[in-house]
């Protein structure tokens, strides 16, 4: 890349300026340490989100799920699979994630029975924001991809599922992100 030069400043101000390099370094650094990982709960979800974890909730896009497991709780472990990539823009920073989410159904007994592993890619963009002297971001998501990677209760069908997800993104979690950056 071609070194950029900072403009000159004839009064205070902040200047911030991070390439591409310090983003990457910085994902690559929560990647290798593990922290890129969530277990997520039915109980963690808003009631009013689109998808609840529960199997017969999710039997609609595994019809074997439902038949194998009447209405029990689900739970999902989500990591990254490999480092988000991060490029710098004057506008904005753009990602890529790219995860893995494993489905469980949460017997009786507490004992976890896999059911369904999925790959979930997301491109998003932050743009900062400076608000009232306090420095914070908005996320907007810009794609996702949802595909099947492995299955013990049949094929999963990931087009509507995908929808779902995207939905209930955009109407909880991108707000929530960005509720968290700017409060």
């Amino acid at each position: 890349p071609t070194p950029r030069a900072l403009p000159m400043a004839r009064e205070p101000m902040l200047l911030l300026a991070v390439t591409d390099f310090v983003a990457n370094s910085a994902a690559f650094t929560y990647f290798k340490a593990g922290v890129l990982r969530r277990n997520i709960s039915s109980d963690m979800l808003p009631r009013k989100f689109p998808l609840q974890l529960r199997t017969k909730n999710m039997g609609v896009f595994s019809h074997q799920l439902q038949e194998q497991y009447q209405d029990q709780p689900m739970e999902l472990h989500l990591w990254a699979r490999q480092q988000p990539l991060i490029s710098c823009h004057s506008d904005a920073l753009h990602g890529t994630l790219f995860s893995s989410a494993e489905a469980f159904v949460v017997l009786p007994n507490t004992t976890r029975v896999p059911v369904f592993l999925l790959n979930i890619d997301a491109n998003v963009t932050g743009k900062p924001t400076i608000t009232r002297n306090r420095l914070g971001g908005t996320v907007r998501l810009t794609g996702l991809s949802v595909t099947q990677v492995a299955s013990n209760v049949g094929p999963v069908q990931v087009k509507p599922l995908e929808t779902l997800l995207k939905f209930g993104l955009w109407l909880f979690g991108v707000p929530k992100a960005n509720s968290e950056c700017c409060p």
